[in-house]
């Protein structure tokens, strides 16, 4: 009997250990650090993409799943995107991209975010690069309007070739 019991501790341990990569795999990165997330992004040359959520929006988990963790998990948007998510009503602390702390909430209210989900690309000194995108929208062209907003970005982060000063 002790032998069964340790068998099945075993399998269940060796199950958690399994879930755990698996479950941060299928999420978005929250937001943290906007200055630092900007010094990579103006490195690479890419926006800043943005989901502004709530933990209540089964739409916001939906934009998630369907188009958005999948675009974080592809190799091919490493080059061209960083995703971020910022839950709309959270006091988490962020630091903005002026290197200022302020919260989830704050960053979202200053970029008058009241709906959820809303997704808006940055260039690496914080300014939008194209319309915010409301809602979930059509299915149909949502990956189509996120796909235009990155390439959007894109051409302004490319076109302006924005460095950062890290220093006097």
């Amino acid at each position: 009997m002790m032998r069964m019991i340790a068998i099945w501790t075993l399998i269940l341990a060796w199950g958690l250990a399994l879930t755990g990569p698996a479950r941060a795999m299928d999420s978005l990165v929250q937001a943290k650090n906007f200055h630092a997330d900007a010094r990579t992004a103006a490195q690479r040359q890419v926006p800043i993409l943005v989901l502004f959520t709530s933990p209540t929006c089964p739409y916001c988990e939906r934009a998630k799943r369907e188009y958005l963790v999948p675009m974080h998990m592809d190799p091919g948007y490493h080059s061209r995107v960083i995703i971020r998510e910022v839950n709309i009503n959270s006091t988490a602390s962020l630091t903005g991209f002026d290197g200022k702390p302020t919260t989830e909430g704050a960053f979202a209210r200053a970029n008058k975010v009241s709906i959820v989900p809303t997704v808006m690309v940055f260039d690496p000194r914080g300014t939008a690069t194209s319309e915010a995108i409301v809602g979930l929208l059509i299915a149909d062209y949502y990956f189509g309007y996120l796909e235009a907003a990155i390439d959007e970005g894109m051409r302004m982060v490319r076109g302006k070739k924005i460095s950062l000063k890290t220093g006097p």
